[in-house]
C-alpha cells in the first residue's frame, strides 16, 4: 500500500533560502507528493519532483501568482483526500487574523472550521492542511485531518522544520510527523 509524503509552509524564500537537507531521506519511497500551500516559488514544486510526483495547492503567501487551486482533491488506492492550505477564503481569514491580534490568542479551532468546511459537501477520507505552522492529527466524523507542522524554521513558536507521512491502507489512512 502506497505512502505519501505531505509538506506546508516551505516559504521558500521568504523565510528558507532552499528546502532543508534531510527531505529527500524522509520522503525516500513515496510515491507522491501533497504540498498544502506556501510554497513562495514554484521552484520547490521541481525540487520535490526530483523526489516524487508532487501535487500542490496554493497558500495564502503564494498569493496569486503560482496558477495553483485553492483547493484540490487526490484519490489513492480508493482513498480521496482533500488538499487545501488552511486560511479559508481571504474575507475570512483576514477577519480571523483580525481577532487573533485584538485577542492576543491563537483560535485553532476556526482554522479546523475552515478546513473542514472546504470539503463539506465532499465524500472524502482525509484533510491536509497547512498554514497554521503547528501540526495537526485528529480524526473528525471519520475524516482524518493532518497538518504536518511547518518546513520553515520556528514560527509561532513552534517546531520545525518537519514533514509528514501519509500512509494509505485498506484499513484507512495513518499520519506520521517527521522532524528534520
Amino acid at each position: 500500500m502506497p505512502t505519501l509524503g505531505v509538506i506546508a509552509d516551505t516559504h521558500v524564500p521568504q523565510r528558507l533560502p532552499r528546502l532543508p537537507a534531510g527531505l529527500d531521506r524522509a520522503f525516500r519511497g513515496v510515491e507522491l507528493i501533497l504540498h498544502a500551500g506556501d510554497l513562495n516559488r514554484l521552484s520547490v514544486l521541481r525540487e520535490l519532483e526530483r523526489i516524487a510526483p508532487t501535487v500542490a495547492v496554493a497558500g495564502n503567501a503564494d498569493l496569486f501568482h503560482t496558477g495553483l487551486p485553492a483547493r484540490r482533491v487526490v484519490e489513492i488506492d480508493g482513498k480521496r483526500i482533500g488538499l487545501t492550505h488552511g486560511h479559508g477564503s481571504w474575507p475570512h481569514y483576514l477577519i480571523r487574523k483580525l481577532k487573533e491580534h485584538l485577542r492576543f490568542k491563537y483560535d485553532g479551532n476556526s482554522y479546523i472550521r475552515a478546513v473542514r468546511a472546504a470539503f463539506a459537501h465532499e465524500p472524502i477520507d482525509a484533510i491536509v492542511f497547512g498554514h497554521t505552522h503547528r501540526c495537526y492529527q485528529q480524526t473528525v466524523d471519520g475524516r482524518l485531518i493532518f497538518n504536518p507542522g511547518p518546513v520553515a524554521p520556528r514560527y509561532y513558536n513552534t517546531p520545525g522544520p518537519q514533514v509528514g507521512l501519509l500512509h494509505v491502507r485498506a484499513t484507512g489512512l495513518r499520519a506520521e510527523v517527521i522532524e528534520l
